[in-house]
């Protein structure tokens, strides 16, 4: 499809052309893997994972694995139809009615924001593993507070510049993926695979039993396979976005959790001695198993890569968090829209950007009090899967009602609703698991709101959505635009 086909389909569905359209598939591709990003969800939840359940975690992985690919049919099938950036809200207000469409992209909105607090958060404690520092909460929140604004600088010069650095992320990605992990497996293996069946008493140490702790790790777990929506958020920027995006969210998922589950397993299998990290001595497992088996030289080389990993994803989840705002701004359906729906001279939503980073900024404070590893996982893991869950729930009871039938690219034909159904039990069993509060995931004596905060999180966000929707009735203004747009829907006139 040509760039003016692209711009006639979006002018079709009620919008110009205002971004740069220049992403191939492969480009879509690498904004959605760098989210996803290996690197972030296996180091982020593996000293989680294996303190709380032992080498026995990794068996989570597949099961959440599984489940968002659920959701990705659901979304493959959304993103053909209307290949449009602000997905959750675009495709809501064509699957149901107007003040619940707003509310849960008012919600997908959030997520991706406070997503983008927890990766700042959990890259800063690799500054000081560089430097060989010893960090207090106070500077770790102030590294993170400054990896957003280099983040949002790189991102004001337009998607080619984020292209650019995204590109040697996802090169750092495979020389800390793919190359290590394969040489973990295959020259550094220290265990039998029988390892990997064991908790070594992790559970029993908290006060938990078996099944309570794997129920606790799938819901850190989820952490390492959101962010393929991110692919969507390019829309606007990718050629033929009607076929590509679907495709690259795919390769997202698949290629990324294929990675984190054979590192994942690496790691256990090469670390030195795995109980030292249930019982609290090791809180690098990763970086562990990597310097012990390749030697002294390997901790500055492994830590560069690590980071570069960090930011790129930070980059690319931050990039599609400025144009959902955009996108919602466009319709005069956010806060200050005017200001938020600015783009700069290069092309990028630059008022999206300022807002995303402030809102992303606000909740970095969780971690000033205690080391906030679990919670902020948990934080940002239960502000996506409510959305994912709202998104699917909608798309379900559209198709049940006869109100949607998928007309795009991508269709799963009789399969479709069976496997809709499926993505909304797997995404509402995963809100509760999330936001149940457990004391396992918070540091011994933390305060009761890390304790809470997954659920405080998602409370606080709904709460001010309903009132700013209460207050300033956003979906009357989506019923005004919608109706100054007869050709809103022309795509699939079988929803009304």
């Amino acid at each position: 499809m040509s760039e003016h086909s692209d711009a006639a389909r979006l002018e079709a569905l009620g919008y110009r052309q205002e971004l740069r359209r220049s992403l191939s598939i492969l480009g879509n591709i690498s904004m959605g893997f760098a989210v996803v990003s290996p690197v972030v969800g296996l180091y982020a939840v593996a000293v989680v994972g294996l303190g709380i359940a032992g080498p026995a975690w990794v068996w989570a992985l597949p099961v959440c694995l599984l489940g968002q690919a659920l959701v990705v049919c659901v979304y493959s099938e959304l993103a053909s139809q209307w290949p449009l950036a602000g997905g959750a809200y675009q495709w809501s207000r064509r699957l149901t009615g107007p003040a619940f469409a707003w509310l849960s992209g008012w919600m997908w909105q959030f997520a991706v924001m406070f997503a983008n607090t927890t990766v700042a958060y959990l890259a800063a404690p690799w500054v000081f593993t560089l430097f060989g520092a010893t960090p207090s909460p106070r500077d770790l929140v102030l590294v993170a507070l400054g990896f957003m604004l280099f983040c949002t600088l790189v991102n004001a010069y337009g998607i080619n510049f984020l292209r650019w650095f995204v590109s040697l992320g996802i090169a750092a990605e495979a020389v800390a993926s793919i190359l290590v992990g394969l040489s973990l497996l295959l020259v550094f293996r220290q265990h039998g695979f029988s390892l990997l069946t064991e908790t070594l008493g992790a559970p029993a140490a908290l006060g938990s039993t078996d099944a309570r702790a794997f129920l606790a790790v799938v819901a850190v777990g989820g952490w390492a396979f959101i962010g393929f929506d991110a692919c969507v958020s390019t829309a606007e920027e990718t050629k033929d976005a009607a076929r590509q995006v679907p495709r690259a969210m795919w390769w997202a998922l698949l290629s990324v959790g294929t990675v984190v589950i054979l590192n994942a397993v690496a790691v256990e299998l090469a670390h030195p001695d795995p109980a030292a990290v249930i019982a609290g001595r090791d809180l690098d497992p990763v970086t562990t198993a990597v310097v012990s088996n390749f030697g002294g030289w390997a901790p500055k080389p492994f830590v560069v890569v690590v980071l570069v990993s960090f930011t790129a994803c930070l980059m690319a989840s931050q990039g599609g968090a400025a144009r959902g705002l955009y996108s919602l701004a466009r319709d005069e359906v956010f806060p200050f829209s005017r200001q938020v729906r600015r783009v700069n001279r290069h092309k990028a939503p630059i008022g999206g950007l300022v807002a995303a980073t402030l809102v992303s900024c606000a909740a970095l404070p969780l971690g000033l009090n205690s080391s906030a590893m679990g919670t902020l996982i948990t934080f940002g893991s239960a502000a996506t899967f409510v959305p994912f869950f709202l998104l699917t729930a909608v798309a379900l009871i559209a198709r049940l009602r006869g109100r949607w039938t998928p007309s795009g690219a991508v269709s799963y034909g009789r399969l479709g609703t069976p496997l809709n159904a499926l993505a909304v039990l797997w995404t509402g069993f995963e809100v509760v698991n999330i936001c149940w509060p457990r004391t396992i995931l918070a540091p011994v004596g933390a305060p009761w709101y890390q304790v809470w905060g997954a659920l405080l999180g998602v409370g606080l966000v709904t709460g001010a959505g309903g009132l700013y929707l209460l207050a300033r009735r956003p979906d009357r203004r989506m019923r005004d635009h919608d109706s100054g747009h007869g050709q809103l829907d022309e795509l699939a006139p079988a929803v009304r």
